[in-house]
């Protein structure tokens, strides 16, 4: 199986970046409720996909990861997606530049080391308490330690050889990384008080070096994201 892998992959996608004065009320909305800057993020697709399709962030491959410098009062925010963003509906006011908008077009191959950088929204299932019988779903919970974070990320990389998805159904991201070298710090927890869905996002920022197993695999997670929350900023995977 593994002569038929492939060994290098081709990634293309769109980034924007852009930075806003945290100090603007439609910055500081989207900074203190997850569910605004949901909203700021899809604001720069209208159009592509029908009003109100569930899928509409999916289709478009849109993931989204922030970070905020309180000193210097900016607020960057990077947007991957497969259709180019337009961002002239974010008030000019709010802006402190005009969006760095530009085309990624990159192959990696088998072998290759990559620096990386994500935020991740890890978690895991509490059980129910209900009886085995009854099937009952689990309670996602975040992880709320430096190392549960760590080995929920391990549990994802792909050593050579390794199939895509493990024996427990958790799918691999087509790297490796030596566990003493990953950096982990645990972000602030983002919520929201909007009345159609009540959040509360548990993060961490995962930082190291990649060693590429798998080009394919690894492509499947640059632009489908890690984990849960990619709604709300969590599972971007941006290497360099």
């Amino acid at each position: 199986m593994n002569s038929t892998r492939a060994t290098t992959a081709r990634f293309v996608a769109t980034h924007s970046i852009l930075t806003l004065d945290a100090r603007h009320p439609y910055a500081a909305k989207s900074l203190v409720d997850a569910q605004e800057m949901h909203r700021t993020v899809m604001s720069g697709f209208r159009g592509w996909v029908a009003d109100g399709d569930p899928e509409a962030r999916s289709q478009m491959g849109v993931l989204s990861t922030w970070s905020v410098d309180l000193k210097a009062a900016a607020l960057v925010l990077v947007v991957q997606s497969r259709v180019p963003g337009d961002w002239s509906r974010i008030p000019r006011a709010a802006l402190t530049g005009r969006p760095h908008v530009l085309t990624v077009d990159r192959t990696f191959k088998a072998g290759e080391v990559l620096g990386f950088r994500t935020v991740v929204n890890p978690t895991r299932s509490r059980p129910s308490g209900k009886p085995v019988s009854e099937k009952a779903r689990g309670t996602r919970v975040a992880h709320t330690s430096p190392e549960h974070v760590k080995k929920w990320f391990l549990r994802r990389l792909q050593d050579e050889g390794e199939p895509v998805t493990a024996e427990d159904g958790v799918v691999r991201i087509g790297a490796w990384a030596e566990p003493d070298t990953l950096g982990i710090r645990m972000l602030p927890t983002v919520s929201s008080t909007d009345r159609h869905k009540a959040l509360r996002i548990g993060r961490a920022e995962i930082r190291g070096d990649l060693v590429v197993t798998d080009p394919e695999a690894l492509l499947s997670a640059l632009a489908g994201g890690l984990g849960h929350a990619r709604a709300y900023s969590c599972g971007l995977l941006l290497t360099r």
